[in-house]
């Protein structure tokens, strides 16, 4: 059975505006990592300021830590996030067929988009006073069709896809071991061996894939993410390194 990983704390809330928010007010009084879930979310976001449908029986929930890197490596831990969300998924259901990972920051399932993660943080300079990264699991239920940004991967959700049932807070003490053992690895080693683990899960490596900013577009070849965290596409103008996009198969 899996326990939940010594030093962490662990807050379940019935309702709040969002996890991330709730990491907000309660930061300057922790004294250490600490998981924040609810059972619902009334304003719930995702990347962008978007809003991010979550269903009853889905996982909402925000880690809150304390990095002592500079702000540019404790962002890296989006990966870490995304190996452990990975390795739960797979945990849960007892099979890894059809998961992949997607840059910078969604898991898949068969294609079809199964969880996002955001990460936010306050400080000033390269001192960061806390880091929250926010998670959401369609485990019993994808939003509709209809909140997704046109051209977008759809959602899936883990019983849909894979008949798995599993409760949310079941799942977040699969994903709070996980993210304990890939955390103790990139705090010993840094970040070459979780980004070496996470391409191996990548989504669409080695094919032609759109990144978006709001001012751009990069069509290219995703050959690699490189050692600061960023896409790098072939393109027919050269190599290009995009620090944050979203990505359009």
């Amino acid at each position: 059975m899996t326990q939940w990983p010594e030093g962490y704390g662990r807050r379940v809330l019935d309702e709040v505006d969002s996890t991330l928010n709730e990491a907000a007010r309660i930061a300057p009084d922790l004294s250490g990592p600490e998981w924040i879930m609810a059972h619902r979310q009334t304003s719930a976001r995702g990347r962008r300021g978007r809003a991010w449908a979550n269903p009853k029986g889905n996982l909402a929930a925000t880690l809150v830590l304390f990095p002592q890197e500079s702000p540019g490596v404790a962002a890296l831990r989006s990966f870490v996030a995304s190996l452990a969300l990975f390795d739960a998924c797979v945990a849960v259901c007892g099979r890894n067929e059809g998961f992949a990972l997607k840059w910078p920051n969604d898991v898949l399932l068969n294609g079809g988009k199964l969880a996002g993660i955001l990460l936010e943080s306050s400080g000033q300079g390269t001192r960061m006073a806390y880091l929250a990264i926010g998670i959401g699991v369609n485990l019993s239920d994808a939003p509709s069709s209809e909140v997704v940004e046109g051209g977008a991967v759809p959602p899936v959700s883990l019983l849909s896809a894979t008949g798995a049932v599993v409760d949310a807070e079941t799942f977040l003490t699969f994903l709070a071991a996980a993210y304990a053992r890939h955390e103790t690895t990139f705090a010993t080693y840094g970040f070459e061996p979780i980004r070496t683990a996470w391409l191996s899960r990548a989504a669409r490596l080695g094919e032609v894939i759109t990144a978006r900013t709001a001012n751009s577009e990069t069509t290219g070849t995703f050959q690699t993410v490189d050692a600061q965290g960023n896409l790098v596409l072939n393109t027919s103008k050269g190599r290009v390194m995009i620090p944050a996009a979203d990505v359009y198969f």
